[in-house]
């Protein structure tokens, strides 16, 4: 690893007028207008039989399943060890224990928010150019010497495949890291025009208070993007990974480390999620949260910041990607396999864990025959089970809890709604659900109301002429509004699904599955009770971490109180 920057916890003695190193000196300002390196989206690589890629990340999943680590708590910068740990497993091998992690207490809440606040006092006043910096060495050191790692860790701690892996771990999080210091650099360029005798400026300050970073699960991407997006704008974060992510979320920390993050600006947290968030919530340093998982938690935590709304120094800023019913809907016009491809993939792929899976179909009743045989012999080739092994396209789902609510749900529909394909579950020796296809003739039915974050997909089959009738129905079926997407070959049913779906879907497809969104091409995000829709990869996101003041610098004062048009008749 390299050599950490040192950040001095003790308070400046009064205003800084510019960036001090370690040891409190001054720097030299840089003159010049720097421009960052034009961001280009990180090509996926393909892992073909044969390939160097290949060999690299078969030799890697190898040698980091061999090992059992041990993740310590981070806070400022210093390893922690409490002796109270829990493990991280394979999800598709659920008795092979892949690291133990230290579990953070009461006291190390506490000491996370005074080292944020000791690291925020240089951090935020450093040019903003230096911070991209390390982002971008980051996204470098990812697409080269860590993509092994980083992708493994995924795929072991995760049970992604090497595709989904390589799309997230790698290529989506190398974006997010690029794109942002490009929008980064967009946003400090805004400035306010000014007349003549005046200087307008628009200063970006950094929040007053730490910035809490609660990430998910099923993409390590987001584990990068929650932490620094808020950090490069200058702010101090305190990362809540998520337990059944530890692996791949202390990786992308060291990997950061490297890259030259100082310590203390992500002060990195695994423990009790209520415990640390309730202390959290209540700290009057609290300037943000960062927020991907459940609507529950969300709406849970937005109005714990409400009860204390007068302890904060500044209204906290809320932003949330949380829950999603994602929808397929084919007009009468669209072409069978189009919509069979879009449903195998968009639905099933990463067993269903993505905010954006598709997990209910509209199909008319023209179509269907042929959508649900082509969808089934799809289904039927899949192979499902350790992702160390490429010829699966499907792993496990992520842990117990998750299989046994999906379970649930498959029991439910046995006895409710109609199984076409799929609806077993074996969890003796990974978490295994088969890829499931329902049918139900009910459009209010559970499955295609309710969020079930797994490899589950409900159709409901309408009348060919009741088109305009069906989109009402998905508009208002679910509280959420991620993803979604329709396939026509006839522009006018595009137009009239955009129209009456407008507000369903924060990320709205046309004739293409609803999922695979690109930092930098589709802003991502959605609204109702999928979250503040502030667009994760956008400058909108940035914009959030950022609390603008206006200067207005006259160059010439008046000397006279008196204007004009008090002059004598």
């Amino acid at each position: 690893m390299s050599t950490k920057t040192t950040i001095d916890p003790t308070p400046a003695s009064g205003p800084v007028s510019a960036p001090l190193s370690g040891d409190g000196r001054p720097l030299a300002a840089f003159n010049g207008e720097r421009r960052i390196p034009a961001p280009i989206n990180d090509p996926n690589r393909t892992y073909a039989a044969g390939s160097p890629e290949r060999a690299e990340i078969k030799a890697r999943l190898k040698s980091m399943a061999a090992e059992k680590i041990d993740i310590p708590i981070v806070i400022g910068g210093r390893e922690i060890r409490t002796g109270n740990t829990a493990q991280s497993v394979m999800p598709h091998d659920h008795s092979h224990v892949l690291a133990d992690y230290h579990i953070a207490g009461p006291e190390h809440v506490q000491q996370a928010i005074e080292a944020s606040a000791a690291a925020r006092r240089e951090w935020s006043q450093w040019p903003w150019e230096d911070r991209a910096a390390i982002l971008l060495k980051a996204a470098e050191l990812l697409a080269t010497t860590w993509r092994p790692t980083i992708n493994a860790a995924t795929m072991l701690g995760q049970s992604k495949t090497i595709y989904q892996a390589e799309i997230d771990a790698a290529s989506e999080m190398i974006d997010f890291w690029r794109f942002n210091a490009h929008f980064a650099q967009e946003l400090y360029n805004e400035q306010p025009i000014s007349s003549p005798g005046m200087w307008n400026q628009l200063e970006y300050r950094a929040l007053e208070g730490f910035v809490y970073a609660i990430t998910p699960f099923n993409f390590t991407a987001i584990g990068g993007n929650l932490t620094t997006a808020p950090a490069l704008m200058g702010n101090t974060v305190i990362w809540k990974p998520a337990s059944s992510a530890m692996l791949s979320g202390y990786y992308t920390l060291k990997l950061l480390e490297e890259a030259g993050m100082p310590p203390g600006v992500i002060n990195f947290l695994p423990g009790n999620a209520v415990q640390i968030t309730n202390m959290l919530l209540d700290s009057p340093e609290l300037g943000g949260i960062h927020f991907t998982g459940s609507t529950e938690v969300f709406n849970g935590m937005w109005k714990k910041v409400g009860e204390n709304i007068g302890k904060y120094k500044a209204y906290p800023r809320l932003v949330g990607e949380t829950g999603g019913k994602d929808f397929i809907v084919a007009h009468p016009s669209a072409d069978p396999m189009e919509v069979a491809v879009a449903i195998a993939r968009g639905g099933f792929e990463y067993q269903g864990q993505k905010c954006s899976a598709a997990s209910r179909i509209y199909i008319p009743q023209s179509l269907w025959g042929e959508v649900r045989d082509r969808t089934i012999a799809m289904m039927k080739e899949f192979k499902v089970g350790d992702v160390r092994d490429f010829r699966n396209f499907m792993g496990a789902v992520i842990d117990k809890k998750a299989f046994t609510r999906i379970s649930e749900y498959l029991d439910h529909a046995k006895q409710n709604a109609k199984i076409l394909h799929g609806g077993v579950a074996t969890g003796d020796k990974g978490f295994f659900i088969e890829p499931t296809l329902i049918q139900t003739e009910d459009p209010g039915y559970r499955t295609l109301s309710e969020e079930i974050f797994g490899p589950v997909v409900t159709a409901y089959v309408y009348p060919d002429n009741q088109w305009d009738e069906t989109l009402a129905i998905i508009d208002r079926t679910s509280p959420y509004a991620l993803t979604g997407a329709v396939f026509s070959r006839d522009r006018m049913g595009v137009r009239q699904a955009m129209s009456a779906l407008r507000n369903a879907a924060g990320n709205f497809y046309i004739n293409d599955k609803p999922t695979g969104a690109v930092v930098g091409q589709q802003p991502f995000g959605g609204a109702r009770g999928s979250g503040t829709n502030d667009k994760a990869g956008s400058k909108l996101n940035l914009v959030r971490w950022v609390s603008a003041r206006t200067i207005k610098e006259t160059f010439s004062p008046p000397k006279d109180y008196k204007y004009p048009f008090m002059a004598e008749e």
